[in-house]
């Protein structure tokens, strides 16, 4: 198994942070020129007359510029939140999405897409609004982690991924760990059958990345105690298809008796690769 440790490729996406995207457009120019002197008639037009060359290239930039787009879908992992309505640049673009739900990859234009995040069918109060950044020919998942309230353990805030949609080999799959469990401590994930590490001291937050050979498979979630030994949280069932990617979303409430609501903790596996929606 190969594993690509991607800790650091995760990013908080907050109120008002974004990149923004400049458009350079290309012209052309001509030098101007004089008489010789002595009265000759010049060798070259002092001023040459344009060709659209200019125009041309600009319009062509634009167009190119105007239909670049990325791709984004949207996780709900916030326990105790209710179903929400996301909107993208003032247009909603997902309904009623309950706990739990990870949306197709929907197509947007690169650039800042101002998203937001509301209750569902209450869109005068706002969770979460902010610019986040899509770059073009990148998908992303922008998943609504932490929980709401002045009491809450993680803070609401989204999680902004970016997602390694190809394909690998034919007899190998890609999974992906991201750890969105507000009230669990970096995990394990091993393997039921043997005890062996798939996933090592994930963080709140944080995520990794393995490589493996295709088939069904048993996952233990387990404390992380440096060992891979800590008691067992949770087990389950995962099938892994030859040359598909996968993303494995820890979430809920390992204790849910202990917390505002019994949202119970869950491994959520959604498909990365063949996941469109126009």
């Amino acid at each position: 198994m190969t594993r690509d440790r991607s800790d650091t490729t995760r990013r908080r996406i907050l109120l008002g942070i974004g990149t923004g995207l400049t458009v350079g457009l290309a012209g052309c120019s001509g030098d101007s020129g004089g008489d010789g002197g002595g009265g000759e008639t010049p060798t070259e037009t002092p001023t040459p007359t344009p060709t659209g060359t200019a125009t041309e290239t600009e319009t062509e930039t634009e167009t190119e510029t105007s239909t670049a787009s990325g791709r984004v879908r949207v996780a709900h992992l916030s326990p105790n939140a209710p179903n929400v309505d996301v909107s993208v640049d003032g247009s909603t673009a997902l309904e009623d999405v309950p706990f739990g739900a990870v949306s197709d990859y929907l197509e947007l234009p690169a650039g800042d897409r101002q998203v937001a995040i509301t209750p569902a069918g209450d869109p005068d109060t706002t969770v979460f609004e902010g610019a986040v950044p899509v770059a073009a020919d990148t998908d992303y998942t922008v998943a609504a982690t932490g929980e709401l309230g002045d009491m809450a353990d993680q803070p609401f805030e989204p999680l902004v991924l970016a997602d390694d949609t190809s394909a690998p080999g034919d007899d190998t799959a890609r999974i992906r760990l991201v750890h969105a469990s507000p009230d669990a401590p970096a995990v394990d994930v091993t393997l039921a059958s043997n005890g062996d590490a798939v996933f090592d001291g994930v963080d709140y937050g944080g995520t990794d990345t393995v490589e493996v050979p295709a088939g069904d498979y048993t996952l233990q979630v387990r404390g992380d105690t440096g060992s891979n030994d800590g008691d067992v949280a949770a087990t389950f069932d995962v099938s892994l298809a030859g040359g598909q990617a996968y993303t494995a979303f820890a979430a809920g409430y390992l204790t849910p008796d202990d917390e505002p609501v019994g949202t119970g903790f869950d491994l959520l596996v959604a498909q990365d690769t063949g996941s469109m929606s126009g």
